[in-house]
């Protein structure tokens, strides 16, 4: 399966939101939709779901037009949805049946649900007696009713603790086994990291960067290094950086334990390697620079 967002351009008025975005995304390669508030994340999104309309472009599901009502698409949205004076199974039950679901049918899968968050036990109480966190595992259960083959989620581990953090976790890790379409949306780098092999970043409606993120990170590592030396704090370190290896290579980045440095071009390691071992450094750190997603971020799109 594949999903795929060609040319999506949306205005309200005179503002102008996305800006020719394009997404691709295939069963089984998380996406994760990365970019800062206000980017456009939440509009694509909705485009998606078709809850708005886009001024121009398409959304095409394997090759033909996409229409979310024709599929089994679970969606959570960052803001949260769920009726706090009902309760809990009676909504579930209620909602699956709005996705046209048999009600014997749902009213088990919801149980199922339930039990696999540990809120079994809440089923007949209201959503407003419940804490901030059991309220978000019943809104993760609403969304993996019926079992899915599109699952859209954003921020699915805000107000989540570590022990469901890691329940949430395995669940998406078989969602993922399953050959399930999934998008995942998070400021929560970490996670996007360890889920998705494809990213999209998105700035000022913009996509400014996308593919597979082991890629890009190769990329944006590529000429750097990171660099600490036995018995050197990290601020003598850069007076000797500055006084030795200027012709080499400039500091990049300034770490709590290291430096990060970036080869001037015609430069290798083998040439700062050489110049330590000439001034009789000993070496602490010395390898390749392994970029974080959230650097990328922040050198991407920071201001």
């Amino acid at each position: 399966m594949e999903l795929k967002v060609k040319n999506v351009h949306k205005s309200f008025g005179e503002a102008k939101i996305l800006h020719g975005v394009d997404l691709y995304v295939e069963s089984g390669r998380p996406l994760g939709l990365l970019g800062r508030n206000g980017a456009g994340k939440t509009t694509t999104i909705r485009i998606i779901m078709d809850l708005f309309k886009g001024n121009s472009g398409e959304i095409l599901y394997n090759g033909k037009k996409f229409v979310p009502a024709n599929h089994k698409i679970g969606y959570l949205p960052e803001e949260r949805g769920l009726y706090p004076k009902k309760k809990v199974i009676e909504q579930l039950v209620y909602l699956g049946e709005l996705r046209g679901y048999d009600r014997k049918y749902i009213k088990e899968n919801a149980l199922e649900w339930l039990k696999r968050f540990g809120i079994e036990e809440y089923r007949d109480k209201k959503l407003e007696t419940l804490s901030k966190g059991n309220q978000q595992k019943v809104q993760l259960a609403s969304v993996f009713l019926g079992n899915p083959e599109i699952i859209i989620l954003d921020e699915p581990f805000s107000g989540l603790d570590p022990v469901n953090s890691e329940i949430l976790k395995d669940i998406i890790y078989e969602i993922i086994d399953s050959k399930s379409l999934l998008i995942f949306s998070s400021h929560q780098m970490n996670y996007v990291e360890e889920f998705c092999e494809e990213i999209a970043l998105i700035d000022k409606g913009k996509i400014v960067l996308s593919g597979d993120l082991n890629d890009i990170k190769e990329d944006y590592g590529r000429n750097r290094l990171t660099l600490s030396l036995e018995d050197v704090d990290i601020k003598a370190l850069e007076e000797i950086f500055e006084n030795h290896f200027a012709d080499i290579g400039i500091i990049f980045e300034t770490t709590k334990h290291f430096i990060i440095l970036e080869l001037l071009e015609g430069k290798s390691k083998k040439d700062l390697l050489e110049r330590i071992i000439d001034l009789n450094l000993n070496i602490d750190t010395f390898s390749n620079y392994k970029p974080r997603l959230s650097d990328i971020f922040i050198e991407r799109v920071g201001e």
